[in-house]
Parts: C-alpha cells; sequence; structure tokens
C-alpha cells in the first residue's frame, strides 16, 4: 500500500467553496476517494452521507468538536457509524480551554480517557488532534501533549505535522515517540518566512518547508494509514486538491 492508496482531505480546507456539492465534485474528479468531514457538517449527516455514496466516497476518520463529544458521546458515536466513520478524532479543546497550564490539560486528559473509554465501548476508535498550543510546556519542560497521551493511554493521536513544528517540536521524533498511536496524519506545510501572508503562512503540501524526504520514511515505518491532506486557509481549493495529490503520489 502507497500513501497515495490512503490519501484523504479534510473538508474544512474546503469549506470557503459553496455548496457541499461542488466540494465533492471538485475531489471526485481529481481522483480522491477518501475525505476527512469536520463537526460543521454533522448538522446534516444526511446530506454529507448522499455525497459520499453519490462520489463512492468512504470517510475513514472525522474530526467531532468537544462540545458534542461532552453533550452525548454514545449518540455521536451512533451519528458517525452511520456515515461509515471508524475513528473520531476530537480537534481542538473549545476557545477558553486552550491556555492553561498543567493541571488544566491533565483534567482535559482525563476527561478525553473518559470519552475515549464510551467511543471505543461502542466500538469505534478515538483519538486526538494536536494544534501548537498543546505544545506548551509545564514548569518541569513536558509538553501539555505528551500529559494528555498519559492520560488517557488508550487514545490515539492524528498528528498535525506542520502544526507540531509551529509549535517549536521536531514532528518525526514526536511520532515516533508515539509510534502504534499515530495511524493518520495530517499532510499540511508551512510557507517560507515572507510568502503566502494572505493563507496564514500555509503552504501546499510539497511547497513549503517541511522535509518530506525525511518525514515519509518514518509514517511508512510506523505503520501510518491514512495521509490527509489539509491547508487551514488556501486561497485556491482546487489548486490545494491537485498540488497534494501530485506530492503524495511522489512519494514511495
Amino acid at each position: 500500500m502507497t500513501p497515495l492508496d490512503g490519501l484523504s482531505f479534510q473538508l474544512y480546507s474546503a469549506r470557503m467553496m459553496e455548496p457541499l456539492e461542488a466540494q465533492f465534485e471538485l475531489l471526485a474528479g481529481l481522483g480522491y476517494r477518501k475525505v476527512e468531514p469536520f463537526g460543521g457538517l454533522l448538522g446534516d449527516p444526511d446530506r454529507l452521507k448522499r455525497q459520499l455514496d453519490e462520489h463512492g466516497m468512504a470517510a475513514p476518520s472525522c474530526h467531532v468538536g468537544m462540545d458534542r463529544l461532552r453533550a452525548d458521546p454514545v449518540a455521536t458515536v451512533k451519528l458517525c457509524r452511520g456515515l461509515g466513520i471508524e475513528t473520531i478524532y476530537a480537534p481542538a479543546p473549545p476557545p477558553g480551554e486552550r491556555d492553561g497550564g498543567e493541571a488544566e490539560w491533565t483534567a482535559m486528559g482525563r476527561e478525553l480517557n473518559g470519552i475515549c473509554k464510551t467511543v471505543n465501548g461502542e466500538g469505534l476508535r478515538f483519538g486526538w488532534h494536536n494544534h501548537h498550543f498543546e505544545y506548551g510546556q509545564t514548569a518541569d519542560g513536558r509538553r501539555f501533549l505528551h500529559i494528555l497521551l498519559e492520560e488517557a493511554p488508550q487514545m490515539l493521536w492524528e498528528a498535525d505535522l506542520a502544526w507540531i513544528v509551529r509549535g517549536g517540536a521536531d514532528p518525526i521524533a514526536e511520532v515516533k515517540r508515539y509510534a502504534g498511536r499515530v495511524e493518520v496524519v495530517h499532510v499540511k506545510d508551512i510557507a517560507p518566512e515572507g510568502h503566502c501572508a494572505d493563507e496564514d503562512g500555509w503552504a501546499d503540501p510539497g511547497h513549503g518547508v517541511l522535509d518530506w524526504s525525511a518525514i515519509v520514511p518514518v509514517l511508512q515505518e510506523i505503520g501510518v494509514k491514512l495521509f490527509v491532506a489539509e491547508h487551514d486557509k488556501p486561497n485556491d481549493v482546487a489548486r490545494f486538491a491537485r498540488r497534494a495529490m501530485t506530492t503524495v503520489a511522489s512519494w514511495r
């Protein structure tokens, strides 16, 4: 299996292209067969399911916000199962819960452990998706992400490689540290200094500063199965989607 076989597309990247049907038409036309929905699309699961079925696509993973998971994790699993989702990833703490210290992140980890047990008990897998704020440090130098993963030992981790870099850490060292818990990564890139300001400094995969020639062999070595293309603010969704596919297709 090549990385291209495991290529998926985070639909958040196409959120500014309306309607949803246009997003699926674009992606299907480019050859994408997997997508990763996000919480904003779960308000109309029937519409999402129609697009998946119409275009012969699968959604093996999905981002689901903490608000929905906290409100009713069992109902959340049922909704996701109906869409064919296998793994739920919580994408971030809610606003207002991202700037705490060791005590706050420890409490978050314990809460995630409980959610993980519920989701697993209902037959799906559960994990966490990082941004840069998880790479803050305690007084003794521990990263907040490490606290989360220690407090929730069965929880998977969807590693966002570019956010790791923006958090001041080494993505290769990080994914190696949690080999066996990293089955999915976000394929995302950072523009060179001074470039892509209108895209918040993000770049299309393979057009930025990340050293994919060093990163990809490690991802393959630890058994990553799903490579999810993402760009937080593309000014051209079609360009990003094409370039992401071309870049991943070049990986062997």
